[in-house]
């Protein structure tokens, strides 16, 4: 019996992976996972440029493993699920 792989569930699968295949990302998911955060805060919790986190959040939010939620001026940062803290 040969069973076809489902595009969609291998591209989203995929996405995960590429979320969770990079230190720098894992560090971000990591200091969400005690609540919504800054750009700034990301970074000085992570120890990366502001630059770099810019770049590895936009990573991770096309991954869907957070989204950004507008408060005044600044974008707070919180994973889209608890289970992603837990993985």
């Amino acid at each position: 019996m040969q069973i076809l792989a489902n595009a969609d569930s291998v591209q989203i699968q995929s996405k995960l992976f590429r979320g969770f295949g990079d230190p720098a990302r894992l560090g971000i998911l990591q200091a969400l996972r005690g609540g919504p955060l800054t750009v700034t805060q990301i970074a000085a919790a992570t120890e990366l440029r502001q630059s770099n986190t810019s770049n590895h959040l936009r990573c991770l939010r096309e991954c869907g493993l957070f989204f950004a939620e507008q408060r005044g001026q600044y974008a707070y940062h919180r994973l889209s699920d608890d289970r992603v803290g837990e993985l």
